[in-house]
């Protein structure tokens, strides 16, 4: 088992879920953050005032897969997540963790079955 810490541009939500769903991924976290990288941040204008904003919205996806699931989940969040062809900076990345255990509370399952 593993979880899958995708962290994506705002606008690339909605295409995820629908693509995730097609491969038969069903559940996922998401969670609103504010990050930046290679991006360094930018220029914004605000009534008039120029400012630096070095945090820029992202939105990380925390999905838990089975070990069979991996390789496909991998592949739809590459190619779903990325700008262009070639993708840009700033597209993303994904963190891949070990998962040891998972206990369902509704109904006290547990292992690969609790996913």
């Amino acid at each position: 088992m593993k979880l899958l810490l995708a962290v994506v541009q705002p606008t690339k939500v909605a295409a995820l879920r629908e693509a995730l769903q097609q491969i038969g991924v069903t559940r996922m976290t998401l969670c609103d953050s504010l990050g930046y990288g290679r991006q360094r941040g930018r220029n914004e204008t605000y009534r008039g005032h120029e400012y630096q904003s070095f945090l820029l919205r992202k939105v990380v996806l925390e999905i838990a897969v089975n070990d069979d699931f991996l390789e496909k989940t991998l592949d739809t969040l590459r190619n779903v997540g990325r700008t262009g062809p070639e993708g840009s900076i700033g597209d993303g990345k994904v963190f891949v963790l070990p998962l040891d255990h998972v206990h369902r509370i509704a109904d006290d399952v547990v292992g690969p079955e609790a996913i």
